[in-house]
């Protein structure tokens, strides 16, 4: 795996956000939006994917947290892949905590299949994080995850999705939403109308603002 990508703090760090691609991409198009939002307080790490393999896409190879068997709800997935990328997420939380900043004021985040690792990692994470951003994500491996969820079952999540998503349709998000709040009374689901399997400025808007609630200067 590539280094990844980091916006580094200005003034001393009190917080980090983590937060990952989508298949296909790497953490230089998120970085780049994320200068836009950034704190001074805060590091940004936009870590890069493996490349490896697509069943979905004909066995192509190209950067990708897991590999996606189906486009059903229901179909098979890559449970030793999500297993490993949920590593890598939490071995850059332990690199933050060894040098100084609290759990609480870590939050994960992620795009597309990169949201799908950060909702899985966050809500095992055996420490209090300060929240999870989902942006047009769903949860994958749903069955297990939310009965391994303990010290983050009330952790605050954001989710964002466009309602003309052609790729992760907006009903994916929202079931997402439907299983998440059914153990979790923080979990906002904001829509945006005319949005396709992207982000707008609105959205990131909102995303600065969840991160400027959840994560104020100290």
């Amino acid at each position: 795996m590539n280094a990844p990508y980091i916006i580094n703090a200005t003034v001393k760090q009190t917080a980090t956000v983590i937060f990952l691609h989508g298949l296909g991409d790497t953490g230089a198009g998120w970085y780049s939006a994320f200068q836009e939002i950034s704190r001074p307080y805060i590091k940004y790490i936009f870590p890069n994917a493996p490349e490896s393999p697509v069943t979905l896409n004909g066995g192509a190879v190209m950067p990708s947290w897991f590999d996606l068997i189906s486009l059903s709800i229901n179909g098979p997935e890559d449970e030793k892949g999500i297993q490993a990328s949920c590593k890598s997420v939490r071995d850059l939380i332990t690199t933050e905590l060894d040098n100084g900043i609290e759990s609480n004021r870590i939050m994960l985040g992620g795009f597309s299949q990169g949201g799908a690792i950060s909702l899985n990692t966050a809500l095992t994470y055996e420490k209090k994080l300060a929240g999870v951003i989902g942006l047009s994500t769903w949860l994958a491996n749903r069955n297990s995850v939310l009965k391994e969820v303990t010290v983050n079952k009330d952790i605050p999540i954001f989710q964002g999705h466009g309602d003309c998503d052609p790729l992760i349709n907006i009903n994916y998000g929202l079931m997402t939403k439907q299983m998440l709040s059914s153990i979790n009374p923080n979990v906002k689901f904001t829509t945006y109308a005319g949005m396709m399997h992207s982000s707008c400025a609105e959205e990131m808007i909102d995303v600065k603002n969840f991160i400027d609630e959840r994560l104020p200067n100290q």
